[in-house]
């Protein structure tokens, strides 16, 4: 047996115990998302419940001609899913890393801790209590955003029956939402760094502003590169709950804010399995060649550093 061989027995042998607590997660990572991949072939045929996957009719790539076509929505959705995960994206790594850097400048510990104790709060409301928040704000009648208007002497807008402002509307919720729990990871990252080199730049001279420049925020380049690759390799995924906890049904605006993930469930629903497993596959498709493009750019503005 060759060196590598008894390589790989040793390990097992040495280490079996700790193999073996892997064993129920390998079990479920196989059956839940390696199994399934059987179904990616339903997008390539003209499925039917009573010939079964691999029985339905081979169609090649009609699905993703159609949903590129003038009939279709594809364009649409696609533009709507990049606009709001990119503006998203680069709010997402602006509001967070300011919130991080406001809150660890606070040297008051119990008002530190109340202030991020509240801004960590949005993370834990659902995308239905924020569509009902959003409500009280931007409903005609009564909502803040038509008395704010009214008290400025302003004529009161139908948000509701205006699709144009809904994509920043929800790109400003979903920041307003996640940038807390994002502002997390970089306090973290920040309690990290070497107090020393504050000290040091203050003793130059350097004021509060000059040493956040030129300190903290190329000290924390390596956190925001990892967590904007996380974030790039899902810019072609809508929150489903998002949109329909914000919007719901409604004809007039559901358009305007459609984006792959909720238009791969209505297609499940009206244009069957086989169209919207097409869009589930180019989705998946597109985010991994950007995630691996985003990785190579990082690479080398980087110094080699990047997800993988």
């Amino acid at each position: 047996m060759n060196s590598v061989g008894k390589g790989f027995l040793y390990e097992l042998k040495k280490n079996r115990i700790l193999y073996l607590m892997c064993v129920p997660a390998l079990i479920v990572l196989i059956m839940f998302s390696y199994i399934p991949f059987a179904g990616v072939w339903m997008a390539f045929t003209d499925f039917n419940v009573v010939d079964g996957i691999f029985g339905s009719k081979f169609v090649g790539l009609d699905n993703f001609k159609y949903f590129f076509s003038a009939n279709s929505m594809g364009w649409k959705v696609t533009y709507n899913t990049l606009y709001i995960n990119f503006f998203g994206l680069i709010f997402g790594i602006i509001v967070p890393v300011s919130i991080a850097i406001l809150i660890n400048e606070i040297r008051h510990k119990t008002y530190k801790k109340i202030a991020q104790s509240m801004m960590f709060f949005p993370y834990f409301i659902s995308w239905v209590v924020v569509g009902a928040i959003l409500y009280g704000i931007f409903s005609t009648d009564v909502g803040v955003a038509n008395q704010v208007l009214k008290f400025f002497g302003a004529d009161p807008i139908s948000w509701y029956s205006e699709p144009k402002y809904w994509k920043w509307i929800i790109i400003l919720a979903n920041v307003w939402k996640w940038s807390g729990y994002s502002s997390i990871i970089y306090i973290a990252a920040m309690s990290n760094f070497d107090g020393s080199l504050y000290e040091a730049a203050k003793v130059d001279g350097a004021n509060k502003l000059q040493r956040i420049l030129f300190l903290t925020v190329p000290m924390l380049k390596p956190t925001i590169i990892v967590l904007s690759l996380l974030s790039v390799g899902r810019i072609f995924y809508g929150d489903f709950g998002m949109i329909y906890g914000i919007v719901g049904n409604n004809p007039v605006l559901i358009d305007e804010v459609t984006v792959i993930d909720t238009y791969v469930y209505q297609s499940m629903r009206t244009l069957g399995f086989s169209y919207a497993t097409a869009i589930g596959l180019f989705q998946s498709l597109m985010g991994l060649i950007l995630i691996t493009a985003a990785n190579m750019s990082a690479k080398k503005i980087n110094d080699g550093e990047g997800l993988f």
